[in-house]
């Protein structure tokens, strides 16, 4: 494979390590600045505010579901250099769009575009792979994982003060930074994908069910491609319902909230940024991937069951460690396609956390609901953490067995 020289490929991997960075900061800005602006231009009325922003998330999930798989098939064709640009660039203009919004509707159009134009995420990945050697994806893998920690903790505390001054600013923010990005991205990113690499365009794959098909192509595809969808519909836990949870169960205020996400992307740092690495290199790819997978279930487990606020704490470096998994799992996966398919299985996995953000949210809210009911009396608040870890469970052991084959004296890539 043709790749860049060994200064070049750094400087690639840098830009595209600040790219999921500034994408990650952007969003996180308008997390506290978004729902009260929805909320304002619905008449101030909390609870239209509260559908209309649902609404919100719903769009933006399809687009990612339904983009995600043409920017990879578009970045198998003309490459990625282009695409990834481009999505740069288009989101920064939405940002622009959003910080003039006059009406609700003005900005939800701006959070459907930002949808497509995040739909990016697949095509970094797939730069990923064209650019690392196999034996180094996972801790490439890694560290994109480390950006979205950083943009995790960082984003929303940037996003309240800018808010402070302005509920626009941290709109205009974000489009600055993804455009600067830009900028500095025309002079430091070469192409990853040679011409000779590269395939046509075609819509029967850069359409979901058709970039779905790849997934099918490869019975150890199929069964990680089924693990990585159960990982990522019970993350959905996270973002819908932790909040809730913390609240009803532990009487937290918001700075009580805060001060733990906070800790919890602090976590995530560390283990996508530092231990990633090391891990991979003692266990090798399956073991890690099985490893973090248990530490996962045991973290949704711990904060399902922990009767006390300080018990909940406890669960946020288990959970962490839970982000080893996936570099290990998707760099199994990246060798099981040819070199001009890394777009597409970028695309269709992107697609599956589409999906799975389309349904898991609402599947969690309302076990949430039901369990806290007092017509049900369940008196198990947890319930929704509990479910997140069996899929986590369910997912190991598909993991662990789809990728039996590995053992083998005859496999290329051992265990």
């Amino acid at each position: 494979m043709t790749t860049p020289s060994q200064p070049r490929r750094k400087a690639a991997l840098t830009f595209i390590f600040v790219t999921v960075l500034i994408d990650m900061l952007a969003f996180g800005m308008i997390i506290p600045v978004l729902p009260m602006l929805v909320q304002d231009f619905a008449g101030g009325n909390a609870a239209r505010g509260a559908e209309m922003y649902g609404l919100f998330g719903t769009a933006w999930a399809l687009m990612q579901f339904f983009f995600s798989p043409v920017q990879g098939a578009l970045s198998d064709h003309f490459g990625r250099r282009p695409v990834i640009l481009i999505s740069c660039a288009g989101l920064g203009l939405d940002f622009i769009l959003m910080a003039l919004a006059p009406n609700l509707w003005w900005l939800l159009v701006g959070r459907i575009i930002s949808g497509i134009t995040a739909a990016s995420f697949s095509t970094a990945g797939a730069y990923i792979s064209d650019v690392t050697p196999p034996e180094k994806r996972a801790a490439s893998f890694g560290l994109i994982g480390a950006a979205f920690g950083i943009g995790f903790v960082l984003g929303p505390a940037l996003g309240g003060l800018l808010g402070a001054v302005s509920p626009r600013l941290p709109f205009w923010a974000s489009a600055f930074m993804a455009l600067a990005n830009v900028c500095w991205g025309l002079f430091v990113l070469p192409e990853s994908l040679p011409k000779e690499k590269r395939v046509a365009f075609a819509w029967r794959h850069a359409n979901p069910l058709g970039a779905l098909k790849l997934l099918r192509s490869h019975p150890m595809l199929t069964g990680l491609a089924g693990s990585y969808f159960l990982m990522n519909f019970a993350h959905g836990v996270l973002p819908s319902t932790t909040v809730l949870y913390m609240h009803y169960r532990y009487g937290w205020d918001t700075r009580a909230v805060g001060i733990l996400l906070a800790g919890v992307g602090i976590s995530s740092l560390i283990v996508q940024g530092f231990l990633v690495k090391p891990i991979v290199r003692w266990f090798k790819e399956r073991r890690t991937m099985a490893l973090g997978l248990t530490f996962g279930a045991a973290g949704f487990a711990i904060y399902g069951l922990a009767p006390t606020g300080p018990i909940f704490w406890i669960g946020v470096p288990v959970m962490a460690l839970w982000g080893i998994a996936t570099p290990s799992l998707q760099t199994i996966m990246t060798r099981l396609v040819d070199p001009t398919e890394q777009g597409r299985l970028q695309g269709a996995l992107a697609s599956l956390v589409g999906l799975a953000s389309l349904i898991g949210p609402t599947v969690f809210t309302q076990t949430f609901a039901t369990f806290i009911s007092t017509r049900a009396d369940l008196g198990l608040p947890g319930a929704p953490f509990l479910l997140a870890a069996l899929l986590i469970f369910v997912a190991m052991l598909l993991a662990w067995r789809t990728t039996q084959p590995l053992t083998s004296p005859e496999a290329t890539e051992p265990a």
